[in-house]
């Protein structure tokens, strides 16, 4: 019984292997028309070579031969990034050495195409591992290699280049930093000579003003002292007036007193014998005197008392 259901499951199981394995070799067979499909349509219409790669991995998304012709037909229309994925699946893919020679070997072109050329040493060495008599693989990588090194010594350059353009943008803000500084002094020595050029004009104006408030002052001083001279000139003509009016007064009398030796009752005559024009006038000068010695004494008490001072011409 046990070997019955044994044979029984055996059975079963090779018809499902046999099942799938139809179905694997029915989508291989689509998939490899599809391939050459797209071979055929590649070099007329590269869209319609690209649907039918695109179905061939559809129906079967192993096949070796769809990812490399679908990759090379990228690279050939300049789509080096779908290109080069395209071929990396290859590579990982294949398990014959010379499919994985072939996919390296284009990879490494890919990785000159875009100046990386330290990746396209690397992809040249794996193509020469799984097939060292590649001559042309060979003649790639030693120009690969040779543009590896230029990039090295462009990188070096490039890294000094770079470190001297920061050393030099370094030292440029340093330099700025330092002028922006200096500005600044400069500046506030501006404001503290504008500042001072301000006090030294107020200072100016200032003594300007008092020196004209003083010349003033000295000019009305000078005015009135030429007043007092002026009024003291008036009363000296007054006095000296008065002084001839007694001068006359004293000759009248001595006329009177010649007269009188003769005859006194003459003199007595001719003492009274003053006109009343000359009384008048003589009575006019004296009070006027007394006025003007009156005034005079008040204004020198004005003055005492308010402290005037009289300003005398500065020589400046």
């Amino acid at each position: 019984m046990k070997r019955l259901i044994f044979i029984i499951i055996l059975c079963l199981s090779y018809i499902v292997y046999s099942q799938e394995d139809k179905e694997l070799q029915l989508a291989q067979k689509k998939a490899n028309n599809y391939v050459y499909e797209g071979n055929d349509l590649v070099d007329e219409d590269f869209v319609e070579a690209e649907m039918a790669y695109r179905k061939a991995l559809s129906n079967q998304s192993d096949n070796i031969a769809g990812h490399y012709n679908l990759g090379n037909s990228y690279y050939n229309n300049g789509n080096l990034d779908e290109a080069l994925y395209r071929h990396q699946q290859t590579a990982k893919l294949s398990t014959s050495k010379s499919e994985k020679h072939k996919a390296f070997h284009n990879m490494g072109n890919i990785f000159m195409k875009n100046k990386q050329c330290k990746l396209a040493v690397e992809a040249y060495k794996n193509a020469l591992r799984n097939n060292p008599t590649d001559d042309e693989t060979r003649y790639n990588l030693v120009l690969a290699q040779k543009c590896a090194e230029e990039q090295k010594n462009d990188d070096k350059q490039d890294k000094n280049q770079d470190q001297e353009n920061n050393e030099k943008q370094d030292q440029n803000q340093d330099n700025q930093q330092e002028q922006n500084k200096e500005n600044e002094e400069n500046e506030d020595q501006e404001n503290e000579d504008k500042k001072e050029d301000e006090q030294n004009k107020e200072n100016q104006n200032e003594d300007e003003s008092n020196k004209d408030k003083g010349e003033k002052e000295g000019q009305d001083g000078k005015n009135d002292d030429e007043k007092n001279s002026e009024e003291d000139k008036e009363d000296k003509s007054e006095g000296d007036e008065n002084d001839k009016n007694k001068e006359e007064d004293e000759e009248r009398k001595k006329d009177g007193n010649f007269d009188n030796e003769g005859d006194d009752s003459q003199g007595k005559r001719g003492q009274q014998q003053l006109s009343p024009q000359q009384i008048r006038s003589l009575l006019e000068a004296m009070n006027n005197q007394e006025k003007k010695v009156q005034e005079k004494v008040k204004e020198e008490k004005m003055k005492e008392a308010k402290g005037q001072r009289v300003y005398s011409e500065k020589d400046w």
